[in-house]
């Protein structure tokens, strides 16, 4: 009865949040009508991703049992989506830069072969098969972002945070409503069923890509790219050069990639502690998973809004440290109530950081290199997310959830740390090369 009038009183919420949302976006961050399409779009889209990854861990557990799998193999399973988006990010990023005028041909790709890679893990019967399948789901997820990001930062400049932020409810909402819905499903029908009737609604989104960037709409868009400073190959190879050396990218990136290890181990093992610790049934597990993402509907503008005023730093430290508080504190009292309140709590936190960091990127380098750089930011996170599932599966496997939420709040810890100590301006050199003054 509590879950039910919780889960009642959190939808009725997120309809009021979604227009406030929508109307601070409106406000503060739209500059042309075409705008407004193209972000309202890109939103759905990045939701659309969100819903089925999100629903894919709450299916953790029932692919666990019908594949006969250990949590170390569950582990390695989601190591081999974590390092397919990390290396498939690096020439996605350099592809996306080089070839601005067909982002939307690049993205209509990407969601096609999200549906279809979706449509092999519904029919696989074997566990490599599986991993083939996420391999395919992971590409089409990890370069779909590079050039969505870029083009938003694009067209909202001067709200960077603000916009990413909107671009992040899209995902938010992707993420509250899979679990919900996917566990309702769950004990309906078979998750290889599920996962099949999912697939389509990718497959129906591609068109909307190709129609958005073509016609009137792709000639907006390659005047507007013929407006800026053209790059060749070596200026933009000499530009992310100057980058590399800069000290503050390479500590941004390393915070991006603690904080992906942290998401990671998240979405891999807290659905199985809730099915094989706390006893919860799949709508119970898609329901603290829904709600882990709900106050990321609020969390993530307000953050982004207050990040453009006040700088990353101010905003991303505190809720770093919180994260890894809040983690520590589920680690020792994650039972009956207090299980439910954390949960809800760490959504605040967990859901926003991770556009706070690829707008500090974005503000150092810059238009012309934009996606290179969200490539390297993406590839090192996603490298280094592809080695905490192992751990933490051995952890899980030999000493349970407490011992795998501790490795977590250190791992919070240690990039706060980081992201505190980082000075996020250019070098003079990066700015006089990236501006061709």
């Amino acid at each position: 009865m509590f879950m039910h009038d919780a889960f009642c009183y959190y939808l009725a919420q997120l309809a009021t949040n979604m227009s406030t949302a929508l109307s601070t976006a409106k406000d503060s961050v739209i500059t042309s009508r075409n705008d407004v399409k193209i972000l309202t779009g890109f939103t759905i889209a990045h939701g659309i991703f969100h819903f089925m990854h999100q629903s894919f861990a709450v299916m953790l557990p029932a692919i666990k049992e019908a594949f006969g799998i250990s949590p170390i193999q569950i582990g390695a399973l989601m190591t081999a989506k974590e390092i397919a988006m990390g290396v498939s990010s690096l020439p996605g990023g350099v592809i996306s830069d080089r070839l601005k005028r067909y982002r939307g041909i690049i993205m209509a790709a990407c969601m096609a072969l999200f549906g279809l890679s979706w449509l092999l893990i519904g029919m696989a019967s074997i566990y490599p098969h599986l991993i083939v399948g996420i391999v395919f789901v992971s590409i089409a997820t990890s370069v779909w972002h590079l050039p969505s990001m870029a083009e938003i930062s694009r067209r909202f400049s001067d709200r960077k945070g603000a916009s990413l932020a909107i671009f992040g409810i899209g995902g938010s909402f992707g993420d509250i409503f899979g679990p919900v819905i996917t566990g309702i499903l769950l004990g309906l029908l078979a998750w290889q069923s599920v996962i099949s009737i999912y697939a389509i609604v990718p497959l129906l989104m591609t068109f909307w890509f190709i129609r958005a960037f073509t016609g009137a709409n792709r000639a907006e868009q390659s005047d507007e790219v013929s407006a800026d400073k053209n790059v060749d190959l070596r200026t933009q190879i000499n530009i992310t050069k100057v980058y590399f050396k800069t000290t503050s990218i390479w500590k941004v990136n390393l915070v991006a990639g603690l904080r992906g290890m942290c998401y990671t181990i998240y979405v891999t093992f807290l659905p199985l502690f809730m099915k094989e610790d706390l006893g919860f049934s799949s709508q119970s597990i898609g329901f603290h998973f829904g709600l882990l993402w709900a106050i990321g509907i609020v969390a993530s503008p307000l953050m982004g809004h207050l990040s453009d005023r006040l700088g990353r730093k101010p905003v991303l430290v505190p809720a770093l440290l919180c994260s890894g508080t809040l983690t520590v504190i589920l680690a020792l009292f994650g039972k009956g109530i207090m299980f439910t309140v954390i949960i809800g709590m760490l959504g605040i936190f967990l859901r926003s950081d991770y556009a706070l960091l690829s707008a500090a990127i974005l503000d150092i380098v810059g238009q012309k290199v934009a996606t290179t750089m969200l490539g390297v930011l993406s590839f090192l996170r996603f490298i280094m997310a592809s080695i905490s599932p192992l751990i933490a599966g051995y952890l899980y496997q030999n000493w349970g959830m407490t011992a795998t939420l501790f490795f977590t709040a250190s791992l919070f810890a240690i990039s706060a740390v980081i992201f505190a100590s980082t000075d996020l301006k250019p070098t003079r050199d990066a700015n006089v090369l990236a501006n061709g003054d």
